[in-house]
């Protein structure tokens, strides 16, 4: 089983949408897709009752310490990819979730404000050697030069070539994951011929490639850069952890990306 993790440190990046539509395009590519729900905003609980009992199914997960067992039932129930969606910020449930995963994706807005508070995520991911790429979320569909603005950011705090950790495509911001959200489906379910659909599905496409064999962003990058120390707490104590010791994953596979392949 493969698990994704969307965590970013601000609010308004559009994580759970994209958990979403990232979920049920998974599911389309024959998985068997759970959603966990970390943020007790619950934003996925509510897209679920919204739906009803259609595939996947949403469970909320709050407490850090039952994820790593949760992970480990659903791999032996069957579930072949997860997406744990967490709430802004960096908590002890954030962190677990980064910890647990197979990679971390760190959706931001094309602002630089955006891209700079993703630092704190970005450290944690680098502390437990979690492979991570970043997602450039809600673009405008005419506005390069806020593209380029949030990619030169990236490209001073990138772990390596930006080319490598820079999910493609570019999501832009139309109103149908809004209207799919209201609606308790996928915007490959509410529109599956349109634009944003065909968006997630090549960004799904993307992640499934760094999944099957191609992840080295977390591993490598860690060994380029001092590891960052953070806190996160259990109960009433604060624990300062130590990255585990895990072995490297293969090589990257070279990508060419264009900065305005969704504009």
């Amino acid at each position: 089983m493969y698990t994704i993790v969307l965590a970013t440190q601000k609010g308004g990046s559009g994580k759970s949408t994209l958990a979403i539509g990232l979920a049920l395009a998974a599911r389309d590519a024959r998985h068997n897709v759970r959603l966990i729900e970390t943020d007790k905003q619950g934003t996925l609980s509510n897209w679920q009752a919204r739906r009803g009992l259609a595939e996947p199914i949403v469970e909320a997960v709050y407490d850090a310490r039952d994820i790593e067992q949760r992970l480990q039932a659903l791999e032996r129930g069957g579930v072949t990819l997860t997406v744990i969606d967490t709430a802004s910020g960096t908590n002890a449930a954030t962190t677990a979730a980064i910890r647990y995963s197979d990679l971390c994706i760190i959706p931001a807005r094309p602002s630089v404000a955006d891209i700079e508070a993703m630092v704190p995520t970005l450290a944690v991911a680098r502390a437990w050697r979690t492979p991570f790429a970043f997602v450039l979320n809600q673009t405008p569909i005419r506005g390069g030069h806020r593209v380029n603005d949030a990619t030169s950011v990236l490209d001073e705090r990138a772990p390596r070539d930006l080319a490598e950790v820079l999910a493609q495509p570019f999501i832009v911001m139309r109103n149908d994951h809004q209207d799919a959200l209201a609606a308790g489906l996928a915007v490959s379910e509410y529109a599956p011929s349109g634009k944003s659909a065909a968006e997630i599905r090549e960004l799904w496409r993307w992640i499934d490639n760094r999944l099957h064999g191609s992840m080295v962003a977390g591993e490598e990058a860690a060994g380029e850069f001092r590891e960052e120390p953070f806190r996160f707490v259990f109960g009433e104590t604060p624990v300062r952890p130590t990255a585990p010791v895990v072995p490297p994953l293969p090589a990257w596979r070279d990508i060419d990306p264009s900065w305005d392949a969704c504009l």
